[in-house]
């Protein structure tokens, strides 16, 4: 079982050093064609650091673990929202712009809601439980219109900016080569030895996924939104959580399911409705207390929000 756990952690950090490597690649080399800051915090850092739930789930699909494949991105997107939100308006309160109020938010909740119309075909006696091919190619056409809303906010502000010169070119490739490389190898021994442990703890996959795998992959959102909350920086903070899950929902299990369709088991509509309930009271806590800012205070309560949750997964293995 160490050496299990151990493989795990050596998973993770080639998964964390590998994006961190891949996003810091990519940025140097749009910066040395000249593309702007601006957009490359819209589009490549927001997309870095879901490259671990992307190269995970990739594996899981290729390998039919449909279990691992939904259960992270849910799980990752109740961690993006309740507990790292929740620490970073602890350390400092995190001011938010109209327009992630008034769009980017309710698009969260737009995909959320879309996952679960597709995940529950049944219902309405269509197809079996689970997300098909032809709607993962709906949730690419989502992130198509994601994706060209949040570059053209950027090219209206890209002109403002200066950009460094002498980016050198060959860092940026070796960069990029490194993230390639070990992104694969990270999510490869990721998965293994998720599906090893919850053998050996004789717990579903589901749970694994939504807990350890989870918290794993979102370990890059982690880091760069405290850091950003430590320096005060709000936009940064709530636009790579707010990025992040939507790429998560949109492009990533669309990827997943096209890959291979994503059959899933009923209990996971109690995920889908913890992320809904935690995004529509992230918008909620727009207009309480100070507007327009998630104070400390609800950063407080979905830190406990994600207590509760952690116990509500883990207290029936005790039973």
């Amino acid at each position: 079982m160490l050496n299990t756990i151990l493989l795990l952690i050596i998973g993770f950090v080639f998964l964390i050093k590998s994006a961190d490597a891949l996003v810091d690649g990519a940025s140097l080399l749009a910066k040395h064609f000249g593309v702007s800051n601006l957009v490359i915090g819209l589009t490549v850092v927001a997309f870095g650091t879901s490259l671990p739930e992307l190269f995970v789930n990739i594996s899981a699909s290729l390998q039919n673990n449909s279990s691992i494949a939904i259960s992270n991105i849910m799980g990752s997107n109740i961690i993006n929202i309740l507990l790292i939100l929740g620490l970073s308006a602890l350390i400092f309160p995190l001011k938010v712009q109209n327009s992630t109020i008034w769009k980017e938010i309710p698009l969260c909740l737009l995909s959320v809601f879309v996952i679960i119309v597709m995940a529950n075909d049944q219902l309405f006696g269509l197809l079996p439980m689970g997300i098909s091919g032809s709607e993962g190619i709906l949730l690419l056409c989502f992130f198509a219109v994601f994706l060209y809303y949040s570059l053209n906010m950027g090219a209206a502000k890209s002109a403002e900016e200066n950009l460094p010169e002498n980016i050198s070119l060959r860092k940026s490739l070796a960069l990029i080569l490194i993230g390639v490389v070990g992104l694969p190898l990270g999510a490869q021994l990721t998965l293994s030895s998720a599906v090893r442990l919850a053998t050996i703890l004789h717990v579903s996959q589901t749970i694994i996924g939504l807990t350890i795998v989870a918290l794993g992959t979102s370990l890059p959102e982690l880091f760069t939104s405290v850091s950003a909350a430590l320096k005060r920086n709000s936009d940064i903070a709530v636009g790579n959580i707010v990025g992040s899950n939507l790429f998560n929902t949109f492009f990533i299990l669309g990827i997943s399911a096209i890959i291979h369709p994503i059959a899933l088991d009923a209990t996971i509509n109690r995920d889908m409705l913890v992320l809904f309930i935690s995004t529509l009271l992230f918008f909620v806590f727009m207009f309480t207390g100070g507007a327009k800012r998630l104070d400390r205070w609800e950063g407080v309560v979905f830190l406990l929000g994600y207590l509760g949750y952690l116990i509500w997964l883990i207290f029936p293995l005790f039973n």
